[in-house]
């Protein structure tokens, strides 16, 4: 078998989250299919380490690495196909990326695992509506594949007349994530882990989370995003780190996921539920978007979309250990069966092949 030679031309370097688990992630496990991935982030790790500390980037690093990105598409002759998280060149017009890519002149396939879409169709300024509401759709429509997280995702995609549409969830390596016994130790834990973009999420709960502490006697353990103050909650923080998150995860019991209705979230892929579940904890979740798929109400978790129904949910878990042990132990074999590395890196390679032709 040929190998496949793919520019993959990330958002982010591994730091950011979304392009290391939806690329850099693959690396090493497509290579075993033949298909050898060289990696060229938009924005590097110093530039997401910066924008995590001070909420915002500077303009000379952005203009330097938008200039990067097009001389190595514009020069690049090596790689039989251009996978693209996303878009190239965020906030610029779909002319632009379009005169690019006709010049790359090779198979296009786009990745997304959030609603990006809605970052312009939706913005609050109708400047960017009219110049770029229509840009990831005009993508989707050029691209020879387009790859999404969940169904939402597809969708918006064959509406925009994607020709081909394929389903990769976001997924979990098991050899990072394996089964563990629990410690004896005092005291129950319910974590969540998320970036600081989205520990706003917390405020959902803050309510049911201190009204449960009344009665049981847990931690919860944040991990990465310091989210605002949770009155009543006891909040220990720790940082995040590649080499920790899977230990930090499995010494807890529960691990939740709220989230609003709304249609940015409608495009999130659940993975914070997939890292629980490969830690055989059970989880609690607002019943959002793929949430719904990956949870199933009572099996390996609880769907909780009012305050009451976290509280019940949240107390029922901390009364009883069988419980979650059992839920957890169906976490783990759904992850096992659908949500892993091993699973995914062959579809995703024969994917890959199929669209270079």
């Amino acid at each position: 078998m040929d190998r496949l030679s793919v520019l993959a031309a990330t958002r982010y370097g591994p730091l950011g989250a979304s392009s290391r688990m939806r690329i850099y992630q693959y690396v090493d496990a497509l290579a075993e299919f033949g298909v050898d991935l060289r990696v060229s982030e938009l924005i590097d790790d110093r530039a997401v380490a910066f924008f995590y500390q001070h909420g915002w980037r500077p303009v000379g690093p952005r203009i330097r690495s938008y200039a990067k990105r097009i001389v190595l598409v514009w020069r690049e002759q090596n790689a039989s196909i251009l996978w693209v998280e996303k878009e190239l060149l965020p906030w610029l017009p779909y002319g632009v990326e379009h005169t690019l890519l006709v010049h790359a002149h090779k198979p296009l396939v786009l990745d997304y695992d959030d609603a990006i879409f809605h970052m312009y169709d939706r913005n609050r300024f109708w400047l960017v509506q009219r110049a770029l509401g229509k840009k990831i759709g005009a993508l989707m429509e050029m691209a020879t594949t387009v790859t999404v997280g969940n169904s939402y995702l597809a969708a918006r995609a064959l509406a925009a007349g994607a020709h081909n549409v394929e389903i990769i969830p976001t997924v979990v390596d098991l050899r990072r994530y394996p089964v563990c016994v629990k410690a004896e130790q005092e005291g129950l834990k319910i974590v969540w882990i998320g970036s600081p973009a989205t520990s706003k999420y917390l405020a959902l709960v803050a309510g049911p989370l201190a009204t449960v502490a009344l009665r049981y006697r847990y931690r919860l353990i944040v991990i990465g995003g310091r989210p605002a103050s949770l009155p009543g909650v006891p909040v220990e923080w720790r940082p995040w780190s590649a080499e920790t998150e899977a230990a930090d995860i499995s010494e807890c019991d529960i691990g939740i996921m709220p989230l609003p209705d709304e249609p940015w979230e409608w495009g999130k892929c659940g993975y914070k539920l997939i890292q629980y579940m490969a830690c055989g904890l059970p989880v609690v979740a607002s019943p959002v978007g793929v949430n719904r798929d990956i949870v199933s109400n009572g099996t390996n978790g609880f769907l909780a979309g009012t305050d009451q129904e976290w509280m019940s949910a949240l107390s029922e878990l901390l009364e009883s250990a069988q419980m979650r042990s059992s839920m957890g132990t169906a976490g783990r074999v759904l992850v096992e069966r659908n949500y892993c590395l091993q699973v995914t890196a062959p579809r995703l390679a024969a994917i890959l092949r199929d669209a270079a032709g």
